[in-house]
Protein backbone atom coordinates (compact mmCIF):
# COMPACT_ATOMS: atom_id res chain seq x y z
CA UNK A 1 0.00 0.00 0.00
CA UNK A 2 1.43 3.41 -1.25
CA UNK A 3 1.80 5.98 1.70
CA UNK A 4 -0.93 7.98 0.08
CA UNK A 5 -3.25 5.19 0.27
CA UNK A 6 -1.65 4.57 4.05
CA UNK A 7 -2.73 8.40 5.00
CA UNK A 8 -5.98 7.64 3.51
CA UNK A 9 -6.92 4.57 5.39
CA UNK A 10 -5.74 6.31 8.45
CA UNK A 11 -7.56 9.44 8.36
CA UNK A 12 -10.51 7.23 7.24
CA UNK A 13 -10.26 5.11 10.04
CA UNK A 14 -10.32 7.56 12.56
CA UNK A 15 -12.72 9.33 11.14
CA UNK A 16 -14.73 6.47 11.83
CA UNK A 17 -13.86 6.18 15.41
CA UNK A 18 -15.06 9.66 15.82
CA UNK A 19 -18.97 8.83 14.40
CA UNK A 20 -18.87 6.00 16.59
CA UNK A 21 -17.81 7.91 19.35
CA UNK A 22 -20.09 10.31 18.96
CA UNK A 23 -22.97 8.03 18.40
CA UNK A 24 -22.26 6.26 21.53
CA UNK A 25 -22.21 9.39 23.36
CA UNK A 26 -25.38 10.28 22.53
CA UNK A 27 -27.05 7.23 23.39
CA UNK A 28 -25.52 6.65 26.49
CA UNK A 29 -26.06 10.47 27.91
CA UNK A 30 -29.47 12.41 28.31
CA UNK A 31 -28.72 16.10 28.87
CA UNK A 32 -31.40 17.90 31.27
CA UNK A 33 -31.39 21.52 31.85
CA UNK A 34 -33.17 23.33 34.80
CA UNK A 35 -32.62 26.13 37.19
CA UNK A 36 -31.02 24.73 39.97
CA UNK A 37 -32.96 28.23 41.55
CA UNK A 38 -36.21 26.53 42.66
CA UNK A 39 -36.24 24.52 45.99
CA UNK A 40 -37.43 21.77 46.51
CA UNK A 41 -37.72 21.03 43.13
CA UNK A 42 -34.76 22.08 41.82
CA UNK A 43 -31.58 23.22 43.79
CA UNK A 44 -28.06 22.73 44.60
CA UNK A 45 -27.18 20.49 47.90
CA UNK A 46 -24.43 21.84 50.61
CA UNK A 47 -21.68 20.04 48.07
CA UNK A 48 -22.91 21.90 45.11
CA UNK A 49 -24.77 19.20 43.60
CA UNK A 50 -27.79 19.15 42.06
CA UNK A 51 -30.86 18.00 43.64
CA UNK A 52 -34.50 17.97 44.78
CA UNK A 53 -37.46 16.64 43.12
CA UNK A 54 -36.69 17.22 39.47
CA UNK A 55 -33.19 15.96 39.78
CA UNK A 56 -34.57 12.69 40.87
CA UNK A 57 -37.38 12.36 38.23
CA UNK A 58 -34.27 12.74 36.08
CA UNK A 59 -32.37 10.40 37.64
CA UNK A 60 -35.03 8.12 37.83
CA UNK A 61 -35.80 8.90 33.76
CA UNK A 62 -32.33 7.95 32.97
CA UNK A 63 -32.22 4.55 34.85
CA UNK A 64 -35.59 3.79 32.49
CA UNK A 65 -33.78 4.94 29.19
CA UNK A 66 -30.22 3.00 30.28
CA UNK A 67 -28.26 6.33 29.76
CA UNK A 68 -26.21 8.83 32.04
CA UNK A 69 -27.76 11.82 33.07
CA UNK A 70 -25.94 14.88 32.95
CA UNK A 71 -27.99 18.35 34.63
CA UNK A 72 -27.13 21.52 32.82
CA UNK A 73 -27.46 24.58 35.06
CA UNK A 74 -29.46 27.21 32.98
CA UNK A 75 -31.60 30.02 33.76
CA UNK A 76 -35.42 29.14 33.35
CA UNK A 77 -35.52 31.92 30.91
CA UNK A 78 -32.84 30.25 28.55
CA UNK A 79 -34.07 26.77 28.73
CA UNK A 80 -36.24 26.51 25.61
CA UNK A 81 -33.60 28.23 23.63
CA UNK A 82 -30.72 25.80 24.89
CA UNK A 83 -33.09 22.81 23.93
CA UNK A 84 -33.80 24.15 20.57
CA UNK A 85 -30.02 24.77 19.55
CA UNK A 86 -29.00 20.92 21.04
CA UNK A 87 -27.63 21.84 23.88
CA UNK A 88 -29.64 19.63 25.76
CA UNK A 89 -31.96 16.98 24.97
CA UNK A 90 -35.14 18.10 27.61
CA UNK A 91 -36.32 20.11 29.81
CA UNK A 92 -37.47 19.37 33.97
CA UNK A 93 -37.57 22.22 35.53
CA UNK A 94 -41.03 23.20 37.01
CA UNK A 95 -42.38 24.39 33.07
CA UNK A 96 -45.86 24.96 32.62
CA UNK A 97 -46.98 23.23 29.53
CA UNK A 98 -48.33 26.29 28.00
CA UNK A 99 -50.18 27.02 24.24
CA UNK A 100 -47.15 29.89 23.38
CA UNK A 101 -44.27 27.29 24.96
CA UNK A 102 -45.89 24.43 22.81
CA UNK A 103 -45.50 26.33 19.47
CA UNK A 104 -41.77 25.96 19.43
CA UNK A 105 -41.29 22.79 21.67
CA UNK A 106 -42.87 19.48 22.18
CA UNK A 107 -44.13 19.14 25.75
CA UNK A 108 -44.87 15.01 27.47
CA UNK A 109 -47.79 14.37 29.62
CA UNK A 110 -48.31 16.19 32.48
CA UNK A 111 -47.01 15.01 35.60
CA UNK A 112 -47.88 17.61 37.81
CA UNK A 113 -50.47 19.83 38.63
CA UNK A 114 -50.85 23.47 40.29
CA UNK A 115 -51.97 26.92 40.32
CA UNK A 116 -50.53 30.59 40.00
CA UNK A 117 -51.91 32.30 43.49
CA UNK A 118 -50.34 35.35 45.34
CA UNK A 119 -48.29 36.07 47.98
CA UNK A 120 -48.62 39.32 49.83
CA UNK A 121 -47.88 41.86 52.76
CA UNK A 122 -48.70 40.56 56.23
CA UNK A 123 -51.16 43.76 56.90
CA UNK A 124 -52.28 43.58 53.25
CA UNK A 125 -56.16 44.01 52.44
CA UNK A 126 -55.64 42.34 49.21
CA UNK A 127 -57.71 39.19 49.02
CA UNK A 128 -57.79 38.05 45.25
CA UNK A 129 -56.18 38.95 42.00
CA UNK A 130 -58.81 41.08 41.61
CA UNK A 131 -57.99 43.31 44.85
CA UNK A 132 -54.36 43.24 43.63
CA UNK A 133 -55.37 44.39 40.40
CA UNK A 134 -55.97 48.08 41.16
CA UNK A 135 -54.31 51.60 40.48
CA UNK A 136 -51.30 52.80 42.74
CA UNK A 137 -50.55 48.69 43.64
CA UNK A 138 -47.35 47.16 42.27
CA UNK A 139 -47.13 43.14 41.29
CA UNK A 140 -44.15 41.73 40.55
CA UNK A 141 -43.41 39.01 38.87
CA UNK A 142 -40.50 36.64 37.73
CA UNK A 143 -39.02 36.93 34.30
CA UNK A 144 -40.21 33.93 31.98
CA UNK A 145 -42.51 32.72 33.96
CA UNK A 146 -46.36 31.95 33.75
CA UNK A 147 -47.08 34.50 36.21
CA UNK A 148 -45.30 37.53 33.51
CA UNK A 149 -47.64 35.63 30.97
CA UNK A 150 -50.90 36.55 32.90
CA UNK A 151 -49.65 39.83 34.33
CA UNK A 152 -49.61 40.93 30.66
CA UNK A 153 -52.32 39.21 29.49
CA UNK A 154 -54.74 40.14 32.52
CA UNK A 155 -52.99 43.24 34.78
CA UNK A 156 -54.72 45.93 33.32
CA UNK A 157 -54.73 48.77 36.47
CA UNK A 158 -51.88 47.80 38.87
CA UNK A 159 -48.26 48.50 37.81
CA UNK A 160 -45.93 45.36 37.07
CA UNK A 161 -42.35 44.90 37.92
CA UNK A 162 -40.74 42.06 36.08
CA UNK A 163 -37.37 40.60 37.90
CA UNK A 164 -35.01 38.19 37.11
CA UNK A 165 -34.96 35.95 40.20
CA UNK A 166 -37.21 34.70 42.25
CA UNK A 167 -35.67 35.70 45.56
CA UNK A 168 -35.94 39.55 44.39
CA UNK A 169 -39.64 39.40 43.94
CA UNK A 170 -39.92 37.75 47.36
CA UNK A 171 -38.20 40.79 48.76
CA UNK A 172 -39.60 43.71 47.54
CA UNK A 173 -43.12 42.17 48.84
CA UNK A 174 -40.96 41.81 52.47
CA UNK A 175 -39.74 45.09 51.98
CA UNK A 176 -43.03 46.62 51.21
CA UNK A 177 -42.26 47.77 47.35
CA UNK A 178 -44.86 45.65 45.97
CA UNK A 179 -47.86 44.61 46.95
CA UNK A 180 -47.97 40.92 45.68
CA UNK A 181 -46.14 38.53 43.92
CA UNK A 182 -47.71 36.16 41.40
CA UNK A 183 -46.13 32.49 41.25
CA UNK A 184 -46.92 28.87 42.34
CA UNK A 185 -49.11 27.83 45.10
CA UNK A 186 -45.70 25.46 46.75
CA UNK A 187 -43.60 28.23 46.19
CA UNK A 188 -45.54 30.86 47.77
CA UNK A 189 -46.24 28.31 50.46
CA UNK A 190 -42.52 28.21 51.13
CA UNK A 191 -41.65 31.74 50.70
CA UNK A 192 -44.16 33.00 53.32
CA UNK A 193 -42.74 30.09 55.90
CA UNK A 194 -39.24 32.19 54.88
CA UNK A 195 -41.14 35.34 55.99
CA UNK A 196 -43.96 34.67 58.12
CA UNK A 197 -43.89 38.08 59.51
CA UNK A 198 -43.54 40.39 56.69
CA UNK A 199 -46.18 38.26 54.07
CA UNK A 200 -49.02 36.50 54.02
CA UNK A 201 -49.72 33.51 51.08
CA UNK A 202 -53.59 33.56 48.89
CA UNK A 203 -52.95 29.84 48.08
CA UNK A 204 -56.38 29.61 46.37
CA UNK A 205 -55.26 29.51 42.87
CA UNK A 206 -56.81 32.01 40.17
CA UNK A 207 -55.34 29.65 37.24
CA UNK A 208 -54.80 25.85 36.98
CA UNK A 209 -51.60 25.05 35.59
CA UNK A 210 -49.47 21.83 34.30
CA UNK A 211 -46.05 20.71 34.31
CA UNK A 212 -44.28 18.59 31.64
CA UNK A 213 -41.45 18.02 30.65
CA UNK A 214 -40.61 19.96 27.18
CA UNK A 215 -38.55 18.15 24.37
CA UNK A 216 -37.38 19.31 20.47
CA UNK A 217 -40.58 19.96 17.75
CA UNK A 218 -40.46 16.38 16.27
CA UNK A 219 -38.89 14.05 18.91
CA UNK A 220 -41.50 11.84 19.02
CA UNK A 221 -39.31 8.61 19.90
CA UNK A 222 -38.16 10.18 23.14
CA UNK A 223 -41.44 11.43 24.07
CA UNK A 224 -43.27 8.17 23.81
CA UNK A 225 -40.40 6.70 25.95
CA UNK A 226 -40.92 9.69 28.28
CA UNK A 227 -44.42 9.15 28.77
CA UNK A 228 -44.00 5.45 29.17
CA UNK A 229 -41.89 6.21 31.61
CA UNK A 230 -44.03 8.69 33.37
CA UNK A 231 -46.70 6.21 33.60
CA UNK A 232 -45.25 3.78 35.18
CA UNK A 233 -43.30 5.46 37.23
CA UNK A 234 -46.72 7.14 38.96
CA UNK A 235 -48.06 3.43 38.72
CA UNK A 236 -45.46 2.21 40.84
CA UNK A 237 -45.90 4.87 43.50
CA UNK A 238 -42.37 7.54 42.40
CA UNK A 239 -44.18 10.50 42.65
CA UNK A 240 -46.24 10.10 46.07
CA UNK A 241 -42.09 9.17 47.42
CA UNK A 242 -40.96 12.35 46.20
CA UNK A 243 -43.83 14.25 47.79
CA UNK A 244 -42.93 12.17 51.07
CA UNK A 245 -39.21 13.16 50.71
CA UNK A 246 -39.39 16.81 49.71
CA UNK A 247 -42.45 18.39 50.49
CA UNK A 248 -44.46 16.65 53.20
CA UNK A 249 -44.89 19.70 55.60
CA UNK A 250 -46.50 21.05 52.70
CA UNK A 251 -48.64 18.04 51.40
CA UNK A 252 -49.71 18.23 55.33
CA UNK A 253 -50.53 21.60 55.31
CA UNK A 254 -52.58 22.06 51.81
CA UNK A 255 -54.36 18.63 52.71
CA UNK A 256 -55.54 21.11 55.86
CA UNK A 257 -56.50 23.95 53.93
CA UNK A 258 -58.35 21.57 51.55
CA UNK A 259 -56.61 22.43 48.51
CA UNK A 260 -55.77 19.42 46.13
CA UNK A 261 -51.85 18.29 46.63
CA UNK A 262 -49.94 18.34 43.17
CA UNK A 263 -48.34 15.01 42.09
Amino acid sequence: MTPQKNRCFALGFLLLVILCSCARKQRDELIVGMELAYPPFEMADAQGNPSGVSVDLAKALGEHLHRQVIIENIPFSGLIPALKTGKIDLIISSMTATPERAESIDFTDTYLKTGLCLLVGANSSISSIFDADKPGRTIVVKQGTTGQTFAAAHIKSAQVLVLDKETACVLEVVQGKADAFIYDQMSTYKNWQANPQTTRPILTPFQQESWAIGLRKGDDKLRAQVNQFLAGYRKQGGFELLGDRYLKEQKTAFQKLGIPFYF
